[in-house]
């Protein structure tokens, strides 16, 4: 069974988990005032193993099922026996790396509390876009886009969205999330940004 797999599984049983149990939903949610205040560090990881209901859940989990498994099936390609720790660091990397931001600016904010695998997530789907900046990346299927740029439009419309809010969803960590994918990617594999510089350019080029 992959790691993939296990994640979604894991994620879809604590979820369910805090559907039906309101005390455990709220000792999992990210809390920064909290954290500042009581020392919580470990919502950083909780955080990303329940979800606010079923259909946001099932967003999360289907984009990690479709890049997920790439992703980890190149780290095992390319890192042999340490491919799978690296994939587990990718993602909780991710988890935690596009929280600490959202902790610093919100920690004096008792009213903020956040939910969701999306940072975590967001770090598997541009680490993809590093091993694969070409291939067509659909949003709902619909719009297709390299995935080089479609990384770039995502990016974008995080900051946008994080700096106008009031839709109650954490494009900040969202944002820092696919910034961390990328890094840890070129960190781990350094070869890797000439090789997305190339393909970029070549494509580029082409047209």
């Amino acid at each position: 069974m992959s790691l993939t797999l296990i994640l979604i599984i894991l994620t879809g049983i604590t979820s369910y988990a805090a559907f039906r149990d309101p005390v455990m939903r709220y000792r999992s949610l990210f809390l920064p005032a909290q954290m500042y205040q009581q020392g919580e560090w470990y919502r950083l990881l909780t955080h990303g193993f329940v979800h606010r209901d079923w259909l946001h859940a099932g967003m999360n989990m289907l984009v990690l099922w479709m890049f997920g498994e790439v992703v980890e099936t190149q780290f095992r390609l390319r890192f042999g026996a340490a491919g799978p720790l690296l994939f587990v660091a990718l993602y909780i990397g991710g988890l935690v790396a596009s929280s600490l931001p959202v902790y610093v600016k919100r920690r004096h904010d008792p009213g903020y509390a956040a939910l969701g695998a999306s940072g975590a997530v967001s770090a598997v789907v541009f680490s993809y876009i590093i091993f694969f900046p070409l291939q067509n990346i659909c949003l709902y299927f619909i719009l297709c886009l390299p995935s080089a740029l479609m990384g770039v439009v995502y990016l974008i419309y995080s900051s946008y969205m994080d700096r106008r809010g009031g839709d109650n969803i954490a494009h900040d960590a969202h944002f820092y999330g696919a910034v961390f994918g990328l890094l840890f990617t070129v960190a781990v594999k350094p070869q890797l940004a000439l090789y997305f510089v190339e393909q970029v350019a070549q494509a580029v080029g082409a047209r």
